[in-house]
C-alpha cells in the first residue's frame, strides 16, 4: 500500500519492561532503550491511502487515525507492535483487521488545524470494543531535524516493520519511508484513556514529544513468520 501521514504527534512515556511484557505475543520480546520500554499515543491524519499503482478514492483515502504502540524485537529485528489503531473510516478498519490482523477500531474523530495548533479529539465507537478516548492539542516548537543514530529519537521513530497476530499466527509487514522530518513539540492533553484497555497506567511526568508535518510511506503485504 501507499499512504501519507500528516500532522503527527509522537507522545511517548517510559515504562518498566514488565508493564509491557504481558501484552507482547509469543515470539516477540519487549525492546528497550537504556532499560526502559516505551509506549506511544500517536494522533495524526492519513491521505492517499490506496493500493500502490492505483489512484486514491475521494472519501475513502483520507481520514484521521490514532495509534497506541510499543516496540518489540523478533530475532534481533526491531519493529512496532500496535495495541490499538482507531480510525474514522469503517472500510479501512475492516480491511486492516482482515488483511493485516491489526487491532483497528472505528472511532468518531475531529481534527482541526488553526492558530498554529492541531486540535484533536477521538472517541472509540467500535461495537464490543473497550472504550478509549483522547482529546488535546499540539504543535511544533522548533526546526525540522533528522534524528541521529543512537539517540532516543532515532530509536523511537526509525522503525521499518510492524508485527501483528493474524488468525493465531505471527506476521510481519515491512515499511519504507525517508527519515522522519521531526520537530520538537508541545502538547496540552486534556483527556487520554487510550491505554486503559490494557490497564496500563501512564507515568505522571510529561511525555517525550515530537511532531512531523508529513511523511510518505510504502507498506508491503504482511508475511507469516
Amino acid at each position: 500500500m501507499a499512504q501519507s501521514w500528516h500532522d503527527l504527534l509522537f507522545a511517548h512515556w517510559p515504562l518498566p519492561p514488565g508493564a509491557i511484557a504481558p501484552f507482547v505475543p509469543s515470539g516477540l520480546a519487549v525492546d528497550t532503550f537504556e532499560g526502559h520500554a516505551w509506549i506511544a499515543v500517536v494522533p495524526f491524519r492519513m491521505s492517499g491511502v490506496r493500493l500502490r499503482a492505483t489512484p486514491a478514492l475521494p472519501g475513502l483515502s483520507a481520514f484521521p487515525e490514532l495509534n497506541v504502540r510499543t516496540y518489540v524485537t523478533h530475532r534481533g529485528q526491531g519493529g512496532v507492535l500496535f495495541f490499538s489503531l482507531d480510525a474514522a473510516n469503517a472500510l479501512a478498519v475492516a480491511t486492516a483487521r482482515a488483511w493485516f490482523g491489526l487491532p483497528y477500531f472505528r472511532a468518531r474523530m475531529r481534527l482541526r488545524d488553526g492558530a498554529g495548533w492541531i486540535t484533536y479529539a477521538s472517541t472509540r465507537t467500535h461495537r464490543g470494543a473497550p472504550p478509549a478516548e483522547f482529546e488535546g492539542r499540539y504543535r511544533p516548537t522548533g526546526a525540522v531535524f533528522h534524528a541521529a543514530p543512537g539517540s532516543l529519537e532515532h530509536w523511537l521513530t526509525e522503525r521499518y516493520c510492524l508485527f501483528a497476530v493474524r488468525r493465531g499466527r505471527l506476521i510481519r509487514a515491512d515499511i519504507h519511508h525517508a527519515p522522519w522530518p521531526l520537530q520538537p513539540a508541545e502538547a496540552e492533553i486534556h483527556l487520554n484513556t487510550m491505554t486503559s484497555p490494557q490497564r496500563i497506567e501512564l507515568p505522571p511526568e510529561a511525555p517525550h514529544l515530537l511532531f512531523a508535518r508529513r511523511l510518505d510511506v510504502a507498506v508491503w503485504a504482511p508475511r507469516l513468520l
